[in-house]
């Protein structure tokens, strides 16, 4: 049995998932705003409420791990800790970007989950369909000429909350495809964490931090005249 306690907050979505093996128990999540510190626990809560579990018959506790926002990454993690050093249960750790990818709702050859940063820039990889890194995580500034290597002879399939404000970029390149679909979830964290659990792919949970990608810039706003 590997039932893991699995936890999204990367993006303004909120999303917790309980599983036991592969078979999703239960799944709460809610997007629009930046509201973690308010339902996560709740959602924790929640999945075990309806999944008829306490915390203490978890095996592990999972958390996509990054890039993303600052402050969503900073709770998500927090909780996760917490809950791993009180239950004295593993911490696993998933690439955010990884586990987006890893929705069978996408279907191409090629797939590029994007996470917003600001202006053009995103968040991004590349997988194949087996979930395997074509090109590694980096922030990118996108333009015409991003992932031209790809699109020359692959369909390519961009989606998460990046996306969009590249669909015009790409316009005029019948290999670039959009998708609403393969928005963050904590069902597809799990479903990785499996085969890290199974693996014994754990975190120290003293010394693990999210990956955050770039550094944090804290800004003070002008003083008015």
């Amino acid at each position: 049995m590997s039932i893991i306690l699995g936890i999204e907050t990367s993006t303004k979505i909120c999303s917790v998932a309980i599983s036991d093996g592969d078979k999703l128990l239960a799944l709460e999540e809610e997007g629009g705003e930046y509201s973690h510190s308010e339902k996560l626990t709740t959602f924790i809560q929640g999945v075990m409420d309806r999944a008829s579990l306490k915390l203490e018959d978890i095996d592990a506790v999972a958390v996509s791990k990054g890039p993303g926002s600052y402050t969503g990454l900073r709770i998500g993690v927090s909780v996760a800790k917490g809950l791993c050093y009180a239950l004295d249960k593993p911490l696993i750790a998933v690439d955010t970007l990884q586990a987006m990818a890893k929705n069978p709702a996408l279907k191409a050859s090629l797939l590029c989950p994007m996470i917003d940063a600001r202006r053009m820039e995103v968040y991004t990889a590349i997988f194949d369909e087996q979930n395997k890194m074509v090109e590694p995580i980096t922030a990118k500034v996108i333009d015409e000429n991003s992932f031209s290597s790809y699109l020359k002879s692959n369909e390519v399939l961009f989606f998460g909350d990046g996306a969009a404000k590249c669909q015009e970029t790409f316009s005029n390149n019948s290999n670039a495809i959009f998708s609403e679909e393969g928005l963050p979830s904590a069902q597809f964290v799990n479903q990785i964490a499996l085969e890290k659990f199974k693996n014994k792919e754990f975190e120290d949970v003293a010394y693990f931090e999210p990956y955050y990608l770039k550094d944090f810039l804290a800004t003070t706003p002008k003083k008015l005249l």
